[in-house]
């Protein structure tokens, strides 16, 4: 009889870390020990706390071990799963406090920090079950919401289901779930088709690949959910070539379902068919957009359509189509079989549901996190995210990635929901959030964006093509001090123009992190145009590096470390020392700022 369960992350983040090496470590481990009657190892999907991986948890007390390696799995399973003492030096720590004593060593860990505030709906089964077992799925009321549908609902009632409950698409757009079904539902076609966007490009953002890969049955219950709110009987699950252990449970959680008779002909004995294809996107952010994404499906380079005919009337293959991405789908069976007032009940009046963010940047605990809607932006980065590390202070964040705008400090108790992040000159966006400290400079995080979207332009139409690129040069020439104050107007007036003509989402947001900067730090572009300064000392060419020769006491640290061979020793010995003090060659410096970090006697500068 099993008494306990260890679950491994078996997410892209811990596999990278070596997770898999622990799981069999783990396996030869229980064996040696007698207990392979007694333990099961379980590989599940992204726990959340990607910065503390690899994970591992153990049930029924739920102690939450993190950076575990294969050398302290012997430990735990002599000490813990032989023994019943908990290894208190790999148990995680939520106090901030590397010193402190464990505070949650019998905690569980739903009252930890990190997840006490969350409400997982999207995430519900991801480090809970193993996604490559259909049978825990089903344990979990999976195919449960199918079920109801296809036996007890008109594909009317799904629609008005979805409708009532307030979902809006988590792709960034925001538009309402509901509304977009019902617009190609009565639409006649001889096949129409279902599509999940599952290319997700922004930088930083990792909420669909956790999904597909802790949970990728949900996906399959709920796109044949939609397939029968439409009249579909195909569907697409477009997904980045880039995620493959999100590819290989995808397909094989398809292929059980077909086995349990959960997908293809006849469901439930309904008489309703449908069926589910992958389809390999090739890591082009322009197929994030959705008539992009439908031309890629159909064998065709990525380039967005002209809307209208909107994919309702004329998507896939020129029939009706409706495209959502995976968390939107995510949200429907739990939608189907607790009701649509459940779900309206959590989130803001016009924003109903949770949301998942990816967590990145300057911030304590990188990770997964889904939280209701209107939960403020201190609230995710202190209390859920751990806050700033080092001390530093929180100066911005990005949502939305290279298609978003940034919170400045003084807005961090804005609620984050569709409408508040809309009326500062933000957008959701698909769920990217980046923390930046005091060190970041938004000049160049706005270069860096739009470098992105310079490279993902598909290349269709001029504002985006020919304008991006300009604006990345008055951005270049900005950060090496060669700017003006007449730029930083082009720069606003060439944003607008981009704005307002461009073909797609992709040229029509790629201004944005512009806009937003120069609306909220517009005194950094002043400063790096007038002063020829970066206040945040990040800008290469408007920074040098000093020595302090009365700190310098001689050591030599920072010239045998110098690549450049910028740095000499002087004449000059400062009062107190007994060796000369060493200066920088500004000329042949590359302000690589190794010096700097060499010297412990912190004697170098950056100005």
């Amino acid at each position: 009889m099993i008494r306990a369960h260890v679950l491994i992350c078996g997410g892209t983040g811990c596999t990278s870390s070596g997770s898999l090496d622990i799981q069999a470590a783990f396996a030869e481990n229980i064996e040696k020990a007698g207990l392979s009657e007694e333990v099961k190892v379980v590989q599940t999907g992204c726990f959340g706390l990607c910065a503390l991986g690899p994970v591992v948890i153990v049930y029924p007390d739920g102690t939450f071990y993190s950076r575990v390696t294969t050398d302290d799995v012997k430990e735990i399973v002599e000490e813990h799963l032989l023994k019943g003492r908990i290894v208190e030096r790999l148990v995680y720590n939520d106090t901030g406090d590397d010193n402190a004593e464990k505070a949650n060593v019998n905690v569980s860990l739903n009252d930890t920090a990190f997840y006490k505030t969350q409400n997982r709906v999207v995430l519900r089964n991801c480090g809970v079950i193993d996604p490559e077992d259909i049978d825990e799925y089903i344990a979990m009321d999976g195919y449960a919401a199918l079920g109801k549908v296809l036996t007890e609902m008109t594909p009317e009632d799904v629609i008005k289901c979805v409708t009532d409950s307030g979902l809006r698409g988590r792709g960034g757009g925001g538009f309402p779930t509901g509304r977009k079904w019902s617009l190609c539902a009565p639409n006649k076609a001889p096949q129409k088709y279902v599509v999940c966007n599952a290319d997700e490009g922004d930088p930083g953002a990792f909420m669909d690949r956790s999904v597909l890969e802790g949970d990728p049955h949900c996906l399959i219950e709920a796109m044949t959910i939609a397939g029968y709110a439409i009249g579909a009987t195909k569907g697409f699950v477009y997904v980045r070539a880039e995620y493959p252990i999100a590819v290989k449970r995808l397909q094989k959680a398809i292929d059980q379902a077909k086995e349990y008779g959960l997908l293809g002909k006849n469901i439930f004995d309904s008489g309703f068919d449908f069926d589910l294809e992958i389809r390999l996107g090739a890591g082009a952010f322009v197929c994030g957009e959705e008539t992009a994404l439908m031309t890629s499906i159909e064998g065709n380079r990525g380039e967005p359509r002209p809307r209208p005919p909107y994919p309702a009337v004329k998507g896939l293959y020129n029939s009706p189509t409706v495209e959502n991405n995976v968390e939107t789908f995510a949200n429907i069976p739990q939608i189907i079989l607790r009701g649509a007032e459940w779900f309206a009940s959590m989130g803001t009046e016009n924003s109903k549901g949770t949301k998942v963010f990816a967590l990145g940047g300057n911030i304590e605990h990188t990770g997964l996190v889904e939280i209701p809607m209107g939960t403020t932006l201190r609230e995710i980065i202190h209390e859920i995210g751990g806050g700033i590390p080092n001390g530093k202070k929180f100066k911005a964040a990005q949502t939305g990635g290279p298609s978003g705008g940034c919170i400045p400090a003084d807005l961090i108790d804005t609620p984050v929901d569709y409408d508040n992040l809309t009326a500062i000159g933000c957008m959701m966006g698909s769920g990217g959030l980046i923390v930046m400290d005091e060190d970041s400079c938004m000049v160049d995080m706005a270069k860096f964006f739009l470098e992105f979207t310079v490279d993902e332009s598909c290349g269709k139409c001029t504002p985006c093509r020919v304008g991006t690129k300009r604006l990345l040069e008055l951005l270049d020439k900005i950060t090496m001090g060669k700017g003006t104050i007449e730029d930083i107007d082009r720069l606003e007036e060439l944003c607008n123009y981009i704005k307002q003509n461009s073909l797609c989402g992709l040229g029509q947001t790629a201004p944005n992190p512009v806009l937003a900067t120069l609306k909220f730090f517009r005194d950094e572009y002043i400063a790096h145009v007038v002063d020829k300064k970066c206040p945040a000392g990040v800008c290469k060419d408007l920074v040098s590096f000093v020595i302090d020769q009365d700190k310098c006491i001689g050591c030599g640290m920072c010239a045998r470390n110098c690549p450049a061979d910028a740095i000499t020793k002087t004449d000059y010995i400062a009062p107190g020392h007994k060796l000369p003090s060493y200066v920088i060659d500004a000329e042949k410096c590359v302000k690589c700022g190794v010096c700097m970090g060499n010297c412990k006697f912190k004697a170098i500068e950056k100005r």
